[in-house]
């Protein structure tokens, strides 16, 4: 990397959970992040890969955290995927394995939510699973309709640990089914990316992505062609970084140490 490319990002996307904070704390140095970011006058968005709540929600989140932020501050693998259907096919009938957010994301883009005759079924971070949804699922796939999946995550980081994230319900039904989805929407799928960038109103190459995986956040730069930097402070140790398929444009131990960085 040049030694000023980072310094040049024109917008930063940034990750939340492990990256901006964990649980209800933030992550050391996020507030001066930010403090350098609008002294530097680069736009923000972030960028989560967790669907299980909506925009508003982290919003409240952020806001409450100490980090005040606006609606269109914030874009979810959620209303990506919902977004995404809309333009393939809006009105559709769709089963949607998710919390109520989720669910709530794609009825207000005109999706009629339901488990009868669905033209697709998506499946998000559900922290309201149930077998009965599983089930359903998986004779919806194994009978072949259109099957997406918002993310990739396999856990999410907690003040106490990780959680189990879409990845493990990923493998549940690739498991019962022999089917993986047709379509993963978030990171590092480009097509986040790209909405990301118009959100921002900038080239997605001119953008860096800041987050916490190997596999979603720092696998989404050579996807989308822009740079991408890894924090140490949720998933990913450092011991990993050596056999990563797509390695990081940097590492820091944090968003606190990267704004160091910035500051120059």
């Amino acid at each position: 990397m040049p030694a000023d490319a980072l310094r040049a990002a024109r917008g930063f996307l940034l990750d939340l959970d492990g990256t901006v904070y964990i649980g209800e704390r933030l992550i050391a140095g996020a507030r001066v992040f930010f403090d350098v970011l609008r002294a530097q006058g680069k736009p923000w968005l972030f960028l989560t890969n967790n669907s299980s709540k909506d925009a508003a929600q982290y919003v409240a989140k952020l806001t409450r955290l100490g980090l005040p932020t606006t609606r269109d501050q914030v874009l979810t693998s959620g209303e990506a995927a919902a977004d995404y259907l809309h333009g393939l096919r809006p009105g559709a009938r769709v089963y949607v394995v998710g919390t109520p957010a989720l669910e709530a994301e794609f009825a207000a883009r005109g999706f009629i939510v339901t488990d009868a005759t669905p033209d697709y079924a998506v499946l998000g971070f559900d922290t309201t699973l149930t077998y009965a949804k599983l089930w359903r699922l998986c004779d919806l796939v194994r009978a072949g309709l259109p099957y997406l999946a918002t993310h990739p995550d396999f856990n999410c980081p907690t003040e106490t640990g990780f959680m189990p994230d879409i990845g493990a319900m990923i493998a549940f039904v690739a498991a019962a089914t022999g089917r993986q989805p047709d379509l993963v929407i978030g990171k590092p799928n480009r097509l986040i990316a790209d909405a990301a960038a118009a959100r921002l109103g900038l080239p997605v190459e001119s953008l860096c992505m800041v987050g916490d995986r190997l596999y979603t956040d720092i696998a989404l730069g050579p996807a989308a062609g822009m740079m991408a930097v890894l924090v140490l402070s949720g998933e990913t140790k450092a011991e990993e970084v050596a056999q990563a398929a797509h390695p990081p444009t940097a590492v820091f131990a944090d968003v606190g140490a990267l704004a160091e960085y910035l500051r120059g």
